[in-house]
């Protein structure tokens, strides 16, 4: 095997290419791991062409893989090579005084449990590693597809993750901003715990459709007037008892709030840009004695976490085929897919490309 490998790179901001980097050697509890497919991400967007996350310099980015693994740690025990396996887009270190108390997704510090096209290369390379390979990966389940089983490296747990936060309860009225891929996961989400009404937002025909599939009950278009105020009018004035932000920006908060009744949930999962300014209003929050609650934070990742949603796709329970709409092949076909993710064509939900 080459001592070298190739890469698909943010090289600074607003600009992307190829590179050559040594091909990592994996330490006691790692696993190195070829991918087999991969799907770029709207946040490689929002790093590379918004600066999300600062300047990042010959960092390769891509962070949702299925990948076969190559080589493990002399201290795996539960991988070897052949495995085929989910990548989360967040592995932590699991035996972290962070994961211990309950927040695995800040290992290390501030978001270090994400690692991936943050604080260390990515996916989009010939190898790349996987650290705590034990408490991170997941066998892809039997009958599922290595494309649909991506959907488990950041699809599916944020958005379910955003209906966890919000607490959504059985005959709830829930309110999903944002009907991109998350954003639909979010509504299976909330129609599988049982709410009895879920009010998405978004613009896209194409992304509406399948939100109606996935069992939201209304749809707003957010340029056709403010959000809240197009849920009090749905909702008589009432409001909603849960919110989902899944998409929007710092901006999209002051809506999301207002639209909230006394006493609800909101819980985010955007990746907001080192930019926005979140905005509460203090009116809509009840000048700050509404009873409002807002939780925002990284999916959980890790290998419990896979395994138990991958659950849902095997048993029939969920079916994510609905969010891939473009698929690529090849590894030339990278900087097209990212571009066509940069771009966001009417009808695009999710792309993947497959790689062998």
């Amino acid at each position: 095997m080459s001592e070298t490998m190739r890469g698909y790179a943010m090289l600074r901001i607003g600009e992307v290419g190829w590179i050559e980097k040594p091909i990592p050697n994996p330490g006691p509890r790692d696993a190195l791991l070829k991918p087999l497919v991969v799907a770029p991400c709207t946040t490689d967007v929002k790093t590379v062409w918004k600066g999300a996350l600062g300047e990042r310099t010959d960092m390769i980015l891509g962070h949702e893989a299925v990948a076969e693994v190559v080589e493990v740690g002399n201290l795996v025990n539960d991988f070897s090579a052949g495995d085929v396996v989910v990548v989360p887009a967040v592995t932590p270190e699991w035996s972290s005084l962070e994961a211990q108390a309950g927040h695995s997704s800040h290992s290390g510090g501030m978001l270090n449990g994400w690692k991936y096209s943050n604080t260390s290369d990515g996916v989009l390379s010939e190898f790349f590693l996987c650290n705590d390979a034990d408490g991170n990966l997941a066998r892809v389940p039997e009958g599922v597809s290595y494309e649909e089983a991506t959907m488990l490296s950041d699809m599916i747990p944020p958005g379910f993750q955003a209906v966890e936060y919000a607490d959504v309860q059985f005959g709830d009225t829930v309110l999903v901003v944002g009907s991109g891929p998350v954003g639909l996961m979010a509504i299976a989400a909330a129609y599988l715990r049982g709410a009895s009404r879920v009010i998405a937002v978004g613009n896209r025909p194409a992304t509406l459709k399948v939100a109606k599939h996935y069992g939201a009950t209304d749809v707003i278009d957010y340029k056709q007037g403010r959000i809240d105020e197009q849920v009090m009018d749905l909702t008589g004035g009432r409001g909603v008892d849960r919110v989902c932000v899944c998409g929007g920006d710092g901006d999209t908060f002051a809506a999301a709030v207002r639209a909230l009744k006394p006493g609800g949930k909101l819980g985010s999962v955007i990746a907001l840009a080192g930019t926005d300014v979140v905005k509460v209003p203090s009116d809509g929050w009840g000048f700050g004695m509404g009873d409002k609650q807002i939780v925002g934070g990284a999916m959980i990742g890790g290998r419990y976490r896979t395994e138990k949603l991958a659950s849902l796709l095997a048993s029939g329970r969920l079916d994510v085929s609905p969010l891939i709409t473009h698929r690529y092949e090849g590894w030339d076909s990278i900087a097209g897919c990212l571009e066509t993710a940069r771009n966001k064509p009417a009808d695009m939900i999710k792309s993947v490309i497959k790689l062998t």
